[in-house]
């Protein structure tokens, strides 16, 4: 039986390797299909506060702002609608389709409670931004201290 020297860096390296393939294959799968094999997916969204408002801004690559619908009740943001698919020319040979289509529902809490009859929302070059006030009693209050 012969000996083989160990070297921790070598199995770093191979496990570097394996968890490479793990991520790849994981995020390279579309999240689940739907009917007639289209990939449903949702869009990516960024939520921040300031100190009068919750903003939401949403990326809807090539839909029209027809195609998505907002909600807000009982302070839960919601966000749908449809992708549509180019339709398929027959004479066309495609090599690799990746871009997603398909109906998408997004919810979310939102960090403070808003006044829901001022809120605006805004749709330019694929974005939907949304900026929803914030509800007086949410405002932090500066409280001042009274010297005795």
């Amino acid at each position: 039986m012969a000996l083989i020297r160990w070297s921790p860096f070598r199995d770093l390296v191979s496990i570097q390797d394996e968890m490479n393939r793990l991520f790849n294959d994981y995020f390279s799968k579309p999240l689940s299909e739907g009917k007639e094999g289209t990939i449903l997916w949702n869009p990516t969204v960024d939520i921040s506060e300031t100190k009068d408002d919750v903003v939401v801004s949403a990326e809807f690559p090539g839909m029209k702002k027809e195609d998505i619908k907002i909600s807000l009740q009982d302070n839960v943001l919601t966000l749908m609608g449809e992708k549509k698919q180019d339709k398929e020319e027959k004479n066309k040979n495609y090599h690799r389709i990746e871009r997603s289509y398909g109906v998408f529902q997004r919810s979310f809490v939102l960090p403070a409670t808003v006044q829901s009859d001022k809120v605006n929302a805004n749709y330019k070059d694929g974005v939907l931004s949304i900026t929803l006030p914030k509800a007086e009693e949410a405002k932090p209050k500066e409280i001042e201290i009274s010297v005795e």
